[in-house]
């Protein structure tokens, strides 16, 4: 088995797992540092989802890094647009040299007398097995599981003679070519696939048991086009980061302050985009705005295809299947060739890795996240987690950011561990994932770590407050335990890198 010893140990090579990259080679320039990715290429769920209209759900202003803008004028960006903006991130601040394709992390196990961690990687392609010993773990690997997503039991599946696609894993040479669709699910993922495919469909039926909230957003963004005439354009593009970021915050806050009156916006600007070409009791939740995440649609696209009679909506639950034929509950039938699963996500933590300190089997669901980046109880091991309500990317950048001021000073200080510990007892029932409802994420509670009582246990999903407790308050908080480097090891470490360099 290889082995190769590092300072610091990234997992995934998606948004997270590329930023944490640039972040070390600007802020820690002297660390080595590999990636792992599982995949062939970068851009983890980027690279992975497939299906016809794939995008961000966030804007690309704010889900684009800071150190590297997103530098075009659509709003939301196709799934081909954002994989090779991660990969020219990575190429341009010299960060693909670093990643290790092909690679799946699966054991992790920490040793206290050596302070590293020794990581066990499986090469999918039947090669030797790997492994890296690293005095830092990163974790940027999502909370998504990668193998399969969810899909819940349907009775009388067997019988459906047409074809079932889950999104996460969509067939490249599927056929929707004059074919009736039925997409099952009301989220983010429906209402991209919905009007990608109905043009050409004949037809496309949206299924859910229960309707969400729709926001149209423009898909250019005309302000800051008219700008990047006048100004230069990394100022133009600063300023609509600026604006997308307040008016993010804002919408969510105003959502959580007023909910009634933000329903009433959300739902009055729907039914101003369906013109009375639809029910309007398919569009109308029966929770409050931000209770499950917002869904955004480009130029009112789901609405415009339901307009034109290519696509339309159903609210019902399924009783069975019969040939090409779903059966609804309330009686009523829907004709389909093929049949979507649009029904969410599984979560996991750690990308599915097995943890282990100093032999002891570590549960992410017993413990606490120190600031949103640090396991609580856990010797250098960071995870990075985007927010729930905002841009993943504006908390993986404060985090990476973060971590490299952990690094640093620990270098200072002559510190060869931190561990996050709590000595108050402020672990709550709660999961780090927030106050949403929806239902991957009330499904996969248990996996992930607990919510905190208070500071700097409690995860707020907030990011003024993030920015300043991750970049100016103090590392060493008398929250954070230190271990001295063991003697010798800063000597061993300098060959290393002198053997790399050489």
């Amino acid at each position: 088995m290889t082995s190769e010893d590092l300072d610091v140990l990234v997992v995934g090579a998606g948004v997270s797992g590329i930023g944490m990259g640039c972040a070390l080679k600007t802020q820690c320039p002297d660390k080595t540092f590999a990636i792992l990715e599982r995949r062939r290429n970068v851009g983890g769920t980027w690279d992975l989802f497939r299906f016809p209209g794939i995008r961000s759900d966030s804007d690309m202003y704010t889900y684009g890094y800071q150190l590297r803008p997103w530098n075009d004028f659509r709003v939301l960006g196709d799934g081909k647009s954002i994989r090779a903006y991660l990969a020219e991130t990575a190429r341009a601040n010299g960060v693909d040299t670093h990643i290790r394709y092909g690679l799946k992390a699966t054991q992790a196990s920490w040793s206290s007398a050596e302070q590293r961690w020794t990581v066990a990687a499986l090469d999918e392609s039947g090669a030797t097995p790997r492994q890296w010993r690293c005095r830092q773990l990163v974790m940027g690997s999502g909370y998504y599981n990668h193998d399969a997503g969810y899909t819940p039991e349907f009775a009388g599946i067997e019988h459906f003679e047409g074809t079932v696609v889950h999104p996460q894993h969509w067939p490249e040479a599927l056929d929707h070519q004059g074919r009736r669709i039925v997409v099952i699910g009301s989220g983010a993922t429906a209402a991209t696939l919905v009007p990608a495919v109905a043009a050409a469909a004949a037809h496309v039926t949206m299924l859910q048991r229960s309707p969400s909230y729709y926001f149209s957003v423009p898909a250019s963004d005309p302000l800051t086009r008219m700008l990047g005439r006048v100004l230069p354009r990394r100022w133009a593009f600063a300023f609509a980061r600026r604006r997308n970021l307040l008016l993010a915050h804002w919408l969510y806050v105003a959502s959580r302050r007023w909910p009634n009156a933000m329903r009433k916006f959300l739902l009055g600007q729907v039914e101003k985009h369906l013109a009375g070409k639809a029910d309007m009791r398919h569009f109308t939740p029966a929770y409050m705005p931000w209770d499950q995440r917002l869904c955004i649609v480009p130029d009112a696209d789901l609405f415009t295809a339901i307009k034109s009679g290519k696509a339309s909506v159903a609210t019902d639950q399924i009783s069975g299947f019969k040939g090409r034929t779903v059966l609804l509950h309330s009686g009523a039938q829907l004709e389909a060739d093929i049949l979507v699963t649009a029904t969410g996500l599984e979560l996991q933590s750690f990308g599915g890795m097995q943890v282990t300190i100093d032999g002891t089997p570590y549960l992410p669901q017993q413990h606490m996240f120190y600031k949103g980046v640090l396991m609580e109880g856990a010797p250098n091991f960071a995870w990075i987690v985007g927010y729930t309500n905002a841009s993943w990317t504006l908390k993986a950048d404060l985090a990476s950011s973060y971590l490299c001021r952990l690094l640093n000073f620990l270098d200072a200080k002559g510190h060869g561990a931190v561990i996050a510990r709590d000595r108050e007892g402020n672990m709550l029932e709660e999961s780090i994932l927030g106050n949403l409802n929806s239902g991957y994420i009330q499904r996969g509670a248990e996996r992930v770590p607990r919510q905190g009582r208070k500071a700097p246990w409690r995860v707020r999903h907030h990011y003024p407050s993030d920015k300043a407790m991750l970049l100016d308050a103090p590392i060493d908080d008398g929250v954070l335990a230190f271990e001295p480097r063991r003697p010798g090891d800063q000597d061993e470490r300098l060959l290393a890198r002198e053997a790399l360099a050489a």
